[in-house]
């Protein structure tokens, strides 16, 4: 048995980027930074920042172009894929991403604005049912450790919605 799975607690470096491939699949990349504090060899902490590329894909990226924006911070869930290709001047190039199936956004919205949602999944392609979730406003009045939380519909995505399209390796514009 296998297994291929990244799971990185960061920040948008950048707001998503939302192309379309030839098939009409909605595909959108962006990057998360996250950052690691070490101690060197003469006691000065340090801090290193480490850039991912992500790539989202159908209705998720859609999702991600309309609610991510840079400097949030976001849970990712996907797996690692690289791909070659040769440059123009014939160099063998590589690129390594991860393809995220599940984002969790972290912020909460500012005041006044509509809520986000707080879990997504892609449809299950990766094998699993799709999840929707989202968290409340952050109107909402703070839970304290004296208040009991209240039962209300809270509102949902549904990301089930399948275009019944599958993807070519061929149709991938990177």
């Amino acid at each position: 048995m296998d297994l291929n799975k990244v799971m990185l607690i960061g920040r948008l470096a950048q707001d998503p980027e939302l192309r379309a491939i030839p098939s009409g699949v909605a595909v959108a990349n962006f990057a998360v930074a996250t950052n690691f504090v070490y101690t060197d060899a003469s006691g000065v902490k340090q801090e290193k920042v480490e850039f991912h590329k992500i790539v989202t894909w159908s209705r998720l990226a859609e999702i991600a172009n309309q609610y991510l924006k840079k400097g949030g911070k976001v849970f990712i869930e996907g797996r690692l894929q690289t791909s070659s290709w040769e440059d123009q001047s014939g160099a063998k190039r590589y690129r390594t991403e991860i393809v995220a199936e599940n984002l969790i956004m972290l912020d909460r919205a500012p005041q006044g604005a509509r809520p986000t949602p707080s879990l997504m999944q892609t449809p299950s392609q990766f094998g699993s049912p799709a999840l929707t979730s989202s968290i409340p406003p952050a109107t909402q009045t703070p839970v304290t450790p004296t208040s009991r939380p209240v039962d209300e519909e809270l509102p949902t995505i549904d990301i089930t919605e399948e275009t019944g399209e599958e993807v070519s390796v061929e149709e991938i514009p990177f």
